[in-house]
């Protein structure tokens, strides 16, 4: 028989046990379970008082903004081909080409070894790139300018004149206010040790050049109806005429790897085509043509062909697109021939050295 001293005893320890238990829960009660209060609560506190101004940019809050024209990302279009149609933005309706009313190219002359695309940043500067948050944002700029770039865009544009993006000017630009043609690298047609690793710029220099430059058999046979023999025997009179001054330069760019080791591996046919002595003037390139050097020298759409005249001081004197009208060629050999007359009066020769005098200062060396 229990005494009542052990019932008492039972009792406490029970009891000593539920407290334990009760303080080292880690849930909190219900609110069911508790008693509205019948004390009065605490005023609150005083709320801050309200301003006019504007709220802050949610951007600025982070600490810095992309730029407009982030390196990288898509620029913004303006100049003399804000309207024509791009691989990204709006999607237009209707569009007519117009002659160029200004020059185009980059600001600042070529030097041969840039727009190579190899990235020979040491692993100091990437860790410090990686870690800037500024470039972090330009980086996440230029992915959503990619991604959100149509597919078909390209080939939807070469419903506006079969992707003709301008019409060639009138007459050439003068020199004094002509842009540049940046320096392109990649390999050449030429059995030669410098052949996989060739500039265009000491090609250029001290030469009256037709560049063009394609992609696709699309855009190679909009830029025969400029520069192909059967297409446009005046202007080879002229290029034989003036061997050794004037000279044609085909570029052709693809970025795509897989497309590119097919080229290269038809490569002995391509040089079927083309005489051996010009060989070395044939470009394959498959990196360096960046979004900012297509914005100047108006290469907006990968499906179409190109065709430049560019001066002895690597200068854009003459620009078309797409396949060539009567005039555009009639264009092109008038600005040929004056460019040659040129070289003619400043006496430029065979060991010519191009003046250093810059339009305007290299990026890089902004300070």
């Amino acid at each position: 028989m229990l005494s009542q001293t052990g019932l008492r005893t039972g009792a406490r320890s029970a009891t000593c046990l539920l407290c334990q238990w009760r303080s080292f829960s880690a849930s909190y009660r219900r609110l069911v379970d508790e008693k509205p209060s019948t004390t009065t609560p605490p005023p609150p506190p005083p709320s801050a008082p309200v301003s006019s101004a504007p709220s802050p940019d949610p951007k600025a809050a982070l600490g810095a903004t992309a730029p407009v024209n982030a390196p990288g990302a898509a620029p913004v279009p303006e100049g003399p081909l804000a309207h024509a149609p791009r691989a990204y933005g709006k999607a237009l309706k209707e569009f007519t080409p117009t002659p160029l009313a200004r020059p185009i190219g980059m600001n600042y002359p070529p030097q041969a070894g840039e727009n190579t695309g190899v990235d020979k940043r040491t692993l100091k500067e990437r860790h410090a790139d990686f870690t800037n948050y500024e470039k972090h944002l330009q980086r996440r700029e230029y992915l959503k300018s990619q991604i959100s770039r149509p597919y078909f865009r390209d080939w939807r544009n070469l419903q506006f004149h079969e992707g003709k993006t301008f019409l060639a000017p009138p007459r050439p630009f003068r020199a004094d206010v002509s842009l540049f043609f940046p320096n392109l690298h990649g390999r050449t047609l030429a059995k030669t040790p410098g052949a996989k690793a060739a500039d265009t710029t000491p090609l250029l220099e001290g030469r009256a050049s037709i560049v063009s430059i394609f992609s696709s058999m699309w855009a190679e046979n909009q830029v025969r109806s400029f520069i192909a023999p059967e297409n446009n025997p005046a202007l080879h009179e002229v290029l034989r005429a003036n061997k050794g001054r004037a000279q044609l330069v085909q570029v052709n760019v693809e970025e795509d790897w897989m497309k590119a080791m097919l080229v290269r591996m038809f490569s002995w046919s391509i040089r079927k085509r083309i005489p051996k002595e010009d060989w070395d003037k044939y470009f394959l390139v498959r990196k360096g043509l960046t979004e900012e050097i297509r914005e100047s020298i108006g290469v907006l759409n990968r499906k179409v062909g190109y065709t430049y005249l560019v001066d002895h001081e690597c200068r854009i004197r003459w620009a078309g697109s797409g396949p060539a009208q009567p005039d555009e060629k009639e264009g092109l050999i008038k600005g040929l021939q004056r460019v040659l007359e040129e070289m003619r009066k400043e006496g430029v020769g065979e060991h010519y050295v191009r003046k250093t005098l810059l339009k305007a200062r290299r990026p890089e060396e902004k300070k």
